[in-house]
């Protein structure tokens, strides 16, 4: 037991992941006869942890391109979209202190997966995925071995990899250390 050591370092202590896919309900200024793309553009988001979970605060821009006027106009309509997710973690350690650092990666930016006409035909039903894994990353400690000081790793060493060797070229002239021979 001598020989063993705690260390104190930093490591992903908890970690969760969540994808949300959510209807975005858009009323643009004109009644639209046809959706002729979408697209979902601008996230950012910020976290912070609450309890047993992070809570992600963010944001993005939907844009519909559409035709109206019976298909004799276009436009493109943008509306910012916000929301909240709550990702539930799991822990592999409990904090040690309260010094924490909290990470959101997006996996899966927003994104457009359907966009349709409402049935009152003045509104866009847009569905949004994202998906989001969030890490806390605090204090843990872990158990080392420790040598004595005088261990020494065992190593093999070639003769040849120390010392030149004489190589013949194609040419018949022999090489040695001092290349002289060039």
């Amino acid at each position: 037991m001598k020989n063993l050591r705690q260390v104190v370092t930093k490591a992903v202590i908890a970690k969760g992941k969540q994808r949300t896919e959510k209807e975005v309900t858009l009323l643009p200024p004109n009644r639209p006869s046809s959706i002729l793309g979408c697209w979902v553009i601008n996230h950012t988001h910020s976290a912070k942890k609450t309890g047993s979970s992070i809570e992600v605060t963010g944001k993005f821009d939907v844009n519909v391109w559409y035709s109206h006027h019976d298909h004799s106009k276009t436009s493109v309509f943008t509306e910012t979209v916000t929301y909240k997710d709550k990702i539930r973690l799991r822990y592999r350690d409990e904090p040690s202190s309260s010094k924490e650092e909290i990470r959101v990666e997006v996996l899966q930016q927003p994104n457009c997966t359907e966009a349709i006409i409402s049935d009152c035909k003045e509104k866009f039903l847009i569905k949004v995925e994202r998906e989001l894994v969030a890490e806390v990353i605090g204090e843990t400690k872990v158990m080392i071995t420790v040598h004595p000081n005088d261990f020494e790793e065992e190593w093999s060493f070639d003769d040849e990899s120390s010392h030149h060797q004489s190589h013949a070229n194609e040419g018949g002239s022999r090489v040695g250390k001092d290349n002289s021979q060039f």
